[in-house]
């Protein structure tokens, strides 16, 4: 349950807890926290996993790498985090985002935050994503650390866009929501921004609000005739038994046709192992479907 008000660090003091005070901590051993999945994300992947971070059973199973160490302590949900829980994990800098400002006076409390606007209408997040990947690396004294990793997801994407240098058509990503809806994203998101990286027209060319346009009805798909569709999960367990069962569904031209990719989970608002997840994932599975329908 998250107290009223935070607990007094005199508090926990008085109770014999030790508190770890920023300007004593050491750049490398720097106890972080977060809310955002996109900054846990860079975080693991700079070779520094936070004290505490949010929602933890669902980014396993959502965003699954890096993986997250049994060390990290769950804060619960993203927008309504356990204070006491942050406190007594001694953080001595909280890194946070423009999606959970209205936190930071209380999150200030704790431990001075550091904020990143990573996602904003209208704007692609790419740039301010690699410019916190390496803002985080410099407050842990290892700023190579950050090249190096911007370094290797540049390399990948070119090796990925080689294996892809057949592919014509569009793809269209999206996440269903239920049987009858889905969300699609757009140049505003990492998975957009992944998209002509890997050398691929993202059939998505509508407005956005945030990344992504949701709820979008099924019967729109009808108009991506040429398309890929690349249904990113966590899908729904409702949503295949209906889909089998859709006349409309099985005679939308890429279904015909064989054109849709189901894709394992990736997180959509993550940072650049997300967006390198999705790449990957996306890669193999038009590689395989484009060989097998030369073959």
């Amino acid at each position: 349950m998250i107290p009223p008000h935070p607990i007094s660090r005199r508090a926990l003091l008085a109770a014999g807890t030790v508190l770890a005070l920023p300007g004593l901590a050491r750049a490398a051993s720097m106890r972080a926290a977060t809310l955002d999945w996109a900054i846990l994300e860079t975080l693991l992947a700079l070779g520094h996993p936070p004290v505490a971070a949010t929602e933890l059973i669902q980014f396993r199973e959502i965003a699954v790498e890096p993986p997250v160490p049994d060390s990290v302590a769950d804060l619960g949900l993203r927008g309504l985090p356990n204070l006491e829980t942050l406190l007594l994990a001694r953080p001595d800098i909280i890194f946070n985002s423009n999606f959970y400002v209205a936190l930071e006076p209380r999150l200030a409390r704790i431990a001075p935050v550091e904020s990143f606007s990573l996602y904003l209408p209208g704007r692609a997040p790419y740039e301010p994503i690699t410019a916190m990947t390496r803002a985080i690396a410099v407050r842990f004294g290892a700023p190579d650390a950050a090249d190096a990793l911007l370094a290797r997801a540049e390399a990948d994407f070119a090796k990925m866009r080689n294996r892809l240098t057949g592919v014509s058509r569009p793809v269209l990503p999206l996440n269903f929501g239920d049987a009858r809806h889905f969300r699609t994203f757009g140049f505003d998101s990492m998975i957009g921004e992944a998209l002509p990286r890997l050398g691929v027209t993202n059939g998505w060319t509508g407005s956005t609000s945030y990344s992504a346009t949701a709820p979008v009805s099924i019967e729109a798909l009808a108009g991506y005739s040429e398309a890929w569709l690349a249904v990113i999960g966590p899908v729904p367990p409702d949503v295949a038994p209906v889909l089998a069962r859709s006349a409309f569904w099985q005679a939308l031209p890429a279904v015909k046709a064989g054109r849709v990719l189901w894709l394992s989970p990736v997180d959509p608002f993550g940072a650049i192992p997300s967006a390198l997840r999705f790449a990957r994932l996306l890669t193999q599975a038009l590689a395989a479907a484009e060989g097998a329908s030369r073959g």
